[in-house]
């Protein structure tokens, strides 16, 4: 069995480090109530984040649900197994379910479509404790950070990490030096896993472990932040291709990246070579892809990371490493993408009519009854701030009338929550010494004011505002 699945920690105690993160997690599942944000977990791998996650869940006796990036993570399945879950009790007689989505900073292709939604909306309406889990925090959209508190978990130090190692040699009857363990220690650059890994590759077929025994190394392949970084620093010619053909990334994304980046160049003289370079990788990279000559590639990688390391006066980045300015575009696209379909399936179900019906004959005409009281059809079509503002095209109107609605739903909410107490207390008291009500001698039930203020939108009521 591996190592790390089998001495993973069942209790936040047995959990190696990072003892603020796990005090911060314990009181919040302490004190959890409905108003209490979830939770992210976030940053480098091995760091012990799923694992503290199911270690809380279980030291709170609290069923775990889980999500990670080996399932498909699409809207529907997050609804029927996240969703369900948030939102009813649990079946094993656990007090709470916590729910956990692992990953989510890893949300992206056919394969996780509408999941950054579904998660938004499980967020909303969950009834059930929540926990995210990811490597980059400003990876997750914003929508969803805002929504959340965030708990980072830093990199273990060598001499945390050398007692666990001991105690599992301890357990599998495996001795090892001091010197041993804390080389396996310090090569896995605070990450418990790799640690771990690294231990177990090393003891196959031996009883003893000493320095002696070469264990295996964390892969330590550059990434692209190391690459950026290295080209506003005196890193020697030959090491910068070394390092650009060690990034798991294609050439084209590396292109991409580096022209993101060239904020650091102040001189506009340096700045226009920069982008020669650049330019005339390009065109490596489209006899590349147009002629399937992939030998060309390497010429592109020469020519975008020297001649832009060439004119970078090896000053230091001194800004903040971005992303590709496309990659936001694509991003902010797709999610306005996301907002329309949901917006269009929401309002041609409320009409009773066919999607494409909808977009191409009544959207114009919609968007003006809308204009003149978004309150009410964002309440009858369950439209959010950003699916509002697709009509009324004014973002702050669209997040007042959200923040309404958001009001009344906790007010009926608490309403809900009191009667629900008032029902089993009865239950409790048996209706010992109480008489009931004749239901003829009972008030009335007070008018509803959404029925006087407008009855619910259809075909025919809708263009009565013209």
């Amino acid at each position: 069995m591996d190592w790390g699945e089998k001495y993973r920690p069942s209790h936040l105690d047995e959990v190696v480090g990072n003892s603020t993160a796990l005090h911060q997690m314990l009181e919040w599942a302490r004190t959890w109530s409905r108003e209490k944000k979830p939770l992210i977990l976030y940053g480098k791998p091995g760091t012990g984040k799923t694992s503290s996650a199911h270690a809380l869940g279980n030291d709170m006796h609290w069923e775990i649900i889980e999500l990670n990036a080996s399932d498909q993570r699409t809207k529907a399945v997050i609804d029927r197994v996240a969703g369900s879950s948030s939102t009813s009790g649990s079946l094993t007689g656990a007090s709470r379910r916590l729910i956990i989505i692992d990953e989510a900073d890893n949300l992206h292709g056919t394969a996780d479509r509408g999941g950054a939604r579904a998660i938004l909306e499980l967020l909303k309406h969950s009834l059930q404790p929540i926990i995210l889990i990811a490597n980059d925090l400003y990876a997750i959209p914003g929508e969803i950070r805002s929504r959340c508190e965030g708990i980072q978990f830093k990199a273990l130090p060598a001499r945390s990490i050398a007692p666990r190692l001991r105690y599992i040699c301890a357990a599998e009857k495996i001795s090892c030096s001091e010197d041993g363990l804390r080389s396996i220690a310090e090569r896995a650059h605070g990450d418990m896993r790799a640690a771990v890994n690294i231990l177990y590759a090393s003891a196959t077929g031996r009883d003893r472990i000493d320095e002696n025994i070469l264990p295996s190394r964390k892969d330590e392949r550059s990434s692209i932040f190391d690459l950026v970084i290295a080209l506003y620093g005196t890193t020697p010619a030959d090491t910068l291709l070394s390092m650009a053909y060690a990034v798991d990334e294609t050439p084209d994304t590396l292109l991409q990246w580096i022209e993101a980046n060239l904020t650091g160049i102040d001189d506009a003289a340096p700045r226009e070579s920069a982008y020669t370079s650049l330019s005339r990788a390009d065109e490596y990279l489209g006899f590349t892809y147009r002629q399937q000559y992939h030998v060309l590639w390497r010429y592109a990688t020469a020519l975008m990371v020297l001649g832009v390391a060439r004119v970078t006066a090896r000053r230091g980045l001194h800004s903040r490493i971005t992303a590709p300015e496309r990659w936001r575009r694509m991003s902010a696209y797709q999610k306005q993408k996301a907002v329309r379909a949901s917006m269009v399936r929401k309002v041609a179900s409320s009409l009773h009519m066919p999607q494409r019906t909808l977009k191409e004959t009544y959207m114009s005409p919609l968007a003006m009854v809308i204009d003149k009281d978004p309150l009410t059809y964002a309440r009858d079509f369950s439209l959010d701030s950003d699916e509002l503002d697709l009509f009324i095209h004014d973002r702050s109107r669209s997040a007042s009338v959200a923040k309404i609605l958001a009001s009344e739903e906790k007010e009926r909410e608490t309403r809900r929550e009191k009667e629900t107490k008032v029902k089993t207390k009865r239950k409790a008291d048996g209706h010992t010494g109480q008489q009931e009500i004749p239901l003829e001698k009972r008030d009335p039930p007070p008018p509803d004011p959404r029925q006087e203020k407008a009855s619910p939108a259809n075909q025919k009521t809708l263009f009565e505002g013209f």
